[in-house]
């Protein structure tokens, strides 16, 4: 059993915790100065407490706090050698934590949906197995090259915000056709969540998978004529890269310092 801290009981933190909790076989420490955070995550975790230093009790810390304190953070912490520190804060380099523990440094980039164990996680550093174990069981992961986070940052750490924003379009227009808010959202959020499923298991790529979903002269195919006629999948590429940059612009302030 891999003794598990999490700093920082936010909406990151928090969503792993009650992952891990719903995956079973892991003791948690939850560590914030919130008393109201804590509490929230009280019922998930073996213990709660604002004391930082208990984060050393674990043998795997996770790091999950805003990019500003951070710094503020390593500095109270005491990790040694065979410890490992797991940073999720978005925009802080890898050799700025090394540079300030003992710990084996990995750095990630999860998301929301580890609260429901269907997380997709990019991961970079000296990847234990200890933490493949931990990421394995809230979702899935990619192990990518440092330079590679930048855009993992945009396109599962952000994703979820653009995937919720059409949802809601596609709840709308359900309603406007006539479906009640609790029928639209259902079907709609459900749906992507199938389709999603689907490309993760199947060989085929999105391609191939729109063109077995699109009969000739069906509603299908008539709908993909406006979408391939709009701006939507440029739409999507930019707010991928303006998420991009903006995870660089992040990275390089620690570089400043």
């Amino acid at each position: 059993m891999v003794r598990t801290s999490v700093i920082g009981a936010g909406n990151m933190g928090s969503a792993l915790i009650r992952g891990l909790y719903k995956a079973g076989g892991h003791t948690v420490t939850a560590i914030d100065l919130d008393p109201d955070a804590l509490a929230a995550v009280a019922d998930y975790c073996e213990e709660t407490t604002d004391d930082i230093a208990r984060a050393a009790e674990a043998d795997v810390v996770f790091v999950a706090v805003k990019p500003d304190i951070v710094e503020a953070v390593l500095d109270e912490l005491d990790l040694s050698a065979d410890q490992t520190l797991v940073t999720i804060a978005a925009g802080v380099p890898t050799d700025f934590v090394e540079e300030r523990t003992d710990a084996t440094v990995v750095r990630i980039m999860p998301n929301l949906a580890a609260e429901t164990r269907d997380m997709a996680t990019a991961a970079t550093g000296d990847v234990t197995d200890e933490v493949r174990e931990l990421l394995d069981d809230v979702g899935e992961f990619a192990e990518v090259e440092e330079a590679q986070m930048d855009i993992a940052t945009a396109v599962n750490g952000s994703g979820p915000a653009f995937v919720f924003y059409f949802i809601k379009a596609m709840t709308e227009a359900g309603i406007a056709g006539g479906l009640d808010h609790e029928e639209a959202q259902l079907l709609s959020a459900q749906t992507f969540k199938g389709a999603a499923e689907t490309v993760v298991q199947d060989d085929r790529t999105a391609d191939e998978l729109i063109d077995a979903v699109c009969s000739p002269n069906g509603t299908t195919i008539e709908g993909m004529e406006v979408l391939w006629d709009s701006d939507a999948a440029d739409a999507l590429k930019d707010a991928v890269a303006a998420a991009e940059r903006r995870s660089e612009e992040l990275a390089a302030d620690f570089d400043d310092d």
